[in-house]
This record gives C-alpha cells, structure tokens and sequence, in this order.
C-alpha cells in the first residue's frame, strides 16, 4: 500500500512540475525579446568600464568612451527598428447626380481600375419618385485619394468626411500574443506526448483547448485589423438632381410682398377645393336634373280620378227623422247630430177616392 501510495504522489508531482514549466516557458517566451536589449547594454557597459580601470591614460580613455557611444546608438536603433504604420481609413461621400444608373457605372469603372471591390450596393426610390442609391466600395490605401477624386467627379458633392484610424500599436501586439501563444500550444502538445497518466492527459487536454481558443480568437483579429489596413473603405451616396435641399429658415419680419404672396396663395387653394367640391357635386346633379325633367315631362300627362261625395241612401228612418225636422218639435239625436236631413219624397200623396167626392 505504501509503494502504491508513493507511486501515486510521484505521478501527480510529475505531472504538476511538467504543467508548470511549460507555463513558465510560455512566460518567459514573451519576455525573452524585452531582455535582449537590456542584456546588450549591460554587454556594451562591461568593456566600458573594464576599459577604463585598465587603462589610465586621456587617450585609452576617450577612445573607450568614443567606441562605448557608439555601440550603444547602434543597440538602439536595434531596440527600436521602424515599425511600418498600420492605419484604417474610411470615408463618407454624398454626391449629386443627374442620372443615378450611369453614374454607378462611373462608380463601378473607378473601383475595378483602382483593384478595389464593390463591398454592397442599395438603390431604391424616394418618397417622389427620385432614384437614389448606396453604395460601399473596398479599394487599396495607395490608391484611396485617386478614388475619392474619381467620386467627386461624378456630380455635385454635398457633403463628405475622412477618417483615419493609427492601429499599429493593436497590430503588432496581437502578433507577439500570437507568436507566444503558439509557442505555448506546442509545448502543451509535447507535455501531452509524454504523459503517462489518464488524469495528466486530461488535465493538458483542457489547457491545450483554452490555448487553442484564445490563439483563434487572436488569429481572427489579426485577419480583421489586416483587411481594415490593407483597404479603405468608401460609402457613397448618390441622389438624382431633382432632390432639392430644405430652405433656410428667414430670420427677418414678414414685408408686404410676404402678405401678398400669402394672400394669393390661400385664394388659389380656396379656389382649388370650391373646384374640387362642384366636380364631386357634380354627377349627383346632373342625375337630379334628369329625374325632374322626366317627372315635368311626363308626370302632367297621367289622368287624376276626381273624388265623389259620398251621399247616404234614402231609408225610412231618414225620412222619420227628416219628417221630426220639419214639425220642429225633435232634436237630434246622438246618431243624426251633424248630419244633413233627409229630404221629404217628392211625390204628392193621393186624394182619398169615396162615395161623397
């Protein structure tokens, strides 16, 4: 048990020492360039004054402090050689055109003569009816300014920016992060050639991953900033002549000439809606004149039937009442009141035929 015990704490003290020396390996790595320059001046300082202790005459003496001088202007300009610049630059122009479809073309000619590329390209309408577009071109640093004057001379500029963006700084510092960074994804693989134990090889599997992951993350920015620095980018936009620019607000009063025209302007629109209410008036009208004339035309021409007056029938009781009417001792009742009497017949009664006639 104990043998067992002792294997396994070698084992895991094994692994321990190699992860850590392939960290400080990734560390010192990153360090190595910083010293070198800091250990040839120490290299420059030592002859120096080693010089001068051997040597106690004016003449060794200067030319220890001449040949001391020199090597030292020459480690700094190894220390810090010129760097190239890296800069993006963008730019932003709105331009004029008469004619949007032949001025793309100019756009397009410009762009492929430069070795440039078309990055997108939008055309659409405005609100009346004008043809406007947008376009984004990708072109070379060297060939950037021919580009713009290209531009501009397709119509009238309205409105343009530049920017320029220094980014040299961010270049070469994700190239040293990458350059040690692979440095450390090697030593992590040659850790995990020679480990033994399942545990080593899966702790080293997890750190090679993280490694292999910020190497991409930092492979990928250096893609990016190389596009952004080795191209300009150029967005165009191009309107058709007929989009005027918005008046300029007058600060002065309003004179007589402002009243008049004012004036004017609201008696024509007046005079543009009464027009516009009689045209839509119009048709209901003339359908009403239609529909009188006819009834004017025709209408006198159908026969009206004249009304009677109603006469009641001659009926006893009618005669009864009338024969009342007449002594002038009776009133009329509830069922005659209001109504005409009847007439008495008009046949006179008989005489009476006897004996003694």
């Amino acid at each position: 048990m104990r043998a067992a015990w002792r294997n396994r704490r070698r084992g895991t003290a094994a692994a321990a020492l190699l992860l850590s020396v392939a960290l400080a390996g990734a560390g010192c790595s990153a360090a190595a360039d910083g010293d070198k320059g800091s250990g040839a001046k120490q290299g420059v300082a030592g002859p120096q004054e080693g010089g001068q202790k051997a040597d106690s005459g004016a003449a060794g003496s200067e030319n220890g402090l001449d040949s001391g001088s020199g090597s030292k202007s020459d480690d700094k300009q190894a220390e810090n050689p010129k760097l190239a610049q890296h800069i993006i630059r963008t730019a932003t122009l709105r331009v004029r055109v008469e004619n949007v479809p032949s001025a793309l073309d100019k756009v397009r000619t410009a762009a492929a003569d430069a070795g440039g590329i078309v990055g997108s390209e939008t055309t659409d309408r405005d609100g009346k009816g004008k043809e406007r577009s947008r376009i984004v071109l990708r072109v070379p640093q060297d060939q950037y300014g021919k580009v713009l004057e290209a531009l501009e001379g397709t119509g009238k500029v309205l409105e343009r920016s530049d920017k320029a963006e220094d980014v040299t700084e961010q270049v070469v510092d994700v190239d040293s992060r990458i350059k040690t960074q692979r440095a450390s994804v090697i030593r992590i693989r040659e850790l995990m050639d020679k480990a033994t134990k399942l545990s080593d090889v899966v702790t080293l599997e997890g750190e090679l991953s993280a490694r292999q992951a910020d190497l991409e993350s930092l492979l990928a920015q250096q893609a990016s900033l190389k596009d952004r620095t080795s191209l300009a980018t150029i967005t165009l936009h191009l309107n058709e002549t007929g989009e005027k620019p918005e008046p300029k607000e007058k600060d002065d009063d309003p004179g007589f000439l402002d009243a008049l025209s004012g004036g004017w302007n609201s008696l024509v629109n007046v005079a543009k809606w009464i027009v516009i209410v009689v045209l839509a008036i119009a048709p209901w009208a003339a359908a009403l004149l239609v529909l009188f004339l006819l009834w004017r035309l025709f209408g006198s021409r159908i026969p009206r039937r004249e009304r009677e007056p109603a006469v009641r029938p001659w009926t006893p009781a009618t005669a009864t009442a009338g024969g009342s009417a007449l002594g002038g001792g009776s009133r009329p009742g509830p069922d005659t009141e209001g109504e005409t009497p009847a007439q008495p017949p008009s046949t006179p009664p008989k005489p009476p035929t006897g004996p003694d006639s």
